[in-house]
């Protein structure tokens, strides 16, 4: 697959991916390291390992920024190191993780379902609900939950000594936000709280090229606009707001729907 690493703190890495444009990050302390996110399955996780014993030789712990496959469906290949998450992205994983794989062998070419159907499910074993410090080699690295999001369990990874935010799906580039599984009313607030907390100009996306502060200000300002649309449109009716979203119409409809169930009381 013949990725590489890019260094874009004091030994802070981060490897984007053909494969779904996702981003993957590396944390190296002295004699440890974290590993941010673990692809997609055995095959991926078995060629990021290699990637990262090219930097370095040090045992690991994980993180797994929220609960879906492309993100987390690697990590039977890292224990028995400890996996570190959200504790709904555990429970999400132990729940509905089959059915992830299920819909995930529905999308795939024929020649790449095999890889999904070989995946070994793993849950975080060490979890949390607000916050969490991590001792990476000396390294203090910090993991936050700041509420509702692209997921219900969206992580956020800050290393402050090297001035960088792994963002996880709070932020995206390269496309449009993913709205399937996501709170589209609470987003923006957490984007939002996760910018006025964290420190660092360096903002690396679960997808896309590497970020500044700026650009996730601007990101968050269109979620609040979408936000707005969103309970306008379920005030008001659909007809004259649909095609005020800045989003294709299949995304628009993500969002309507997600949101609508948020205003309904029908998400938790």
């Amino acid at each position: 697959m013949n990725e590489r690493w890019r260094e874009i703190g004091d030994r802070v890495y981060v490897r984007r991916h053909r494969s779904f444009d996702l981003n993957v990050g590396l944390v190296v302390g002295d004699d440890h390291c974290l590993v941010i996110d673990t692809r997609m399955s055995h095959r991926e996780a078995a060629d990021l390992i290699e990637a990262i014993r090219t930097v370095t030789s040090s045992p690991w712990t994980v993180v797994n920024s929220h609960a879906h496959f492309d993100h987390c469906f690697g990590n039977a290949l890292f224990r028995p190191a400890e996996i570190w998450g959200h504790v709904r992205c555990a429970e999400e994983i132990e729940d509905y993780g089959e059915q992830q794989r299920a819909a995930v062998i529905g999308r795939l070419p024929e020649a790449r379902r095999k890889e999904v159907e070989e995946v070994s499910i793993t849950a975080p074993d060490q979890t949390f609900t607000t916050a969490a410090t991590l001792d990476v080699g000396g390294r203090t690295v910090h993991l936050r939950h700041f509420g509702l999001g692209h997921s219900s369990n969206d992580v956020v990874t800050h290393v402050p000594d090297a001035g960088v935010v792994f963002a996880g799906d709070l932020v995206e580039e390269g496309a449009p936000p993913a709205f399937s599984d996501s709170y589209p009313i609470d987003w923006p607030v957490t984007t939002a709280a996760m910018l006025a907390e964290l420190t660092g100009d360096v903002i690396v996306p679960g997808h896309g090229r590497v970020v500044d502060r700026a650009f996730a200000e601007e990101q968050r300002a269109e979620l609040a606009e979408v936000a707005d649309l969103a309970r306008r449109a379920h005030v008001e009716g659909l007809r004259g707001l649909v095609h005020a979203f800045p989003y294709p119409e299949d995304v628009t409809h993500q969002v309507i729907e997600r949101a609508f169930l948020q205003l309904d009381a029908q998400l938790t």
